[in-house]
């Protein structure tokens, strides 16, 4: 399923997630869109909008500041065809979406790691430690107005190929369910595309950044 009109405030809630579980301000209106005050050295700011808007375009013409960043719910072609050149389309990114329990029958972790939990704001991170002691995978969750957002899966790379994440994010669902929520949103990367697809994930819009780098 891929939505033509994802809403503003299916966007607001799923930045609102994103922010709490990243200790960011919580989002606020900007015209037809949305604001972050990141606060890093290399994304100072995003703006976020649910569609490509007149505000978005001109956004665009306006800033030359670097390291403040466009995202809209649209795909990298139609952005290119409307923004000034001094702007970099960054690789692709997915909003995507499960309605529901997620595929799979339920695994186990595999020998030789154990589960941590850490909950700050809304926000529950199930960290995968290996014997050594090391972080060998993580993944947050954030239930904010009846969604669960999901963010920054991550398994490190000498720990891959062992079930790690999909332990993980079936871990992270018993948080949503506990809660009554089975609408649950994120936005992947390439990489983690087809791990939320084999999962039983769908494809909700394309989602597109754009920056200017600073030299």
């Amino acid at each position: 399923m891929i939505t033509d009109n994802v809403s503003n405030d299916l966007v607001e809630k799923w930045l609102k997630g994103w922010s709490l579980s990243r200790k960011l301000p919580l989002p606020v209106k900007y015209k037809s869109g949305f604001k972050v005050e990141v606060g890093e050295e290399q994304q100072k700011t995003r703006y976020v909008f649910s569609t490509i808007t007149h505000d978005f375009i001109e956004l665009s013409k306006q800033i030359n500041e670097p390291w403040i960043y466009l995202k809209v719910c649209a795909s990298s072609h139609e952005v290119r065809k409307q923004i000034p050149e001094k702007w970099i389309i960054q690789p692709p990114g997915y909003m995507m979406c499960c309605f529901g329990p997620m595929k799979n029958p339920e695994i186990n972790l595999c020998e030789g790691y154990w589960l941590e939990y850490e909950k700050y704001h809304s926000t529950t991170v199930c960290k995968i430690i290996a014997e050594n002691g090391e972080q060998a995978s993580t993944g947050r969750i954030v239930l904010v107005d009846g969604v669960a957002v999901y963010d920054r899966i991550i398994t490190e790379e000498k720990h891959r190929r062992k079930g790690l994440a999909s332990f993980l994010m079936q871990e992270l669902e018993k948080t949503a369910s506990a809660q009554g929520i089975s609408n649950s949103f994120l936005v992947a990367t390439e990489q983690g595309k087809a791990l939320y697809e084999s999962k039983g994930w769908k494809l909700y819009s394309p989602y597109t950044s754009i920056v200017i780098p600073g030299i």
